[in-house]
């Protein structure tokens, strides 16, 4: 009786086609996790771009802001030198 049962491991298309099965199987797997992970990393890549923009635009009004602070500076340092030479010349006549 056990001769007339045959294994699958004894037919050699069995073997052939549990391996091929076996390596389509892994094979799908890795697919699947690279597209995955290529998507996330997708992602991940789109945001910090969005985060880069927005802090170049942050960034940008920061500038802006600067560059009036320091005219106003400027204007009223100008205006301390004109105040300091008229007291200078006031401070000559008096002598």
């Amino acid at each position: 009786m056990n001769d007339s049962l045959t294994t699958m491991a004894d037919d050699a298309a069995g073997v052939w086609a549990a391996g091929l099965g076996t390596a389509g199987l892994f094979a799908l797997l890795i697919v699947i996790v690279w597209q995955i992970a290529s998507t996330w990393r997708a992602r991940m890549l789109a945001t910090r771009e969005e985060e880069y923009k927005r802090l170049t635009v942050k960034y940008a009004e920061l500038l802006e802001d600067n560059t009036e602070i320091l005219r106003r500076y400027t204007d009223e340092l100008g205006e301390t030198r004109k105040s300091v030479a008229a007291m200078e010349r006031m401070l000559r006549e008096v002598e």
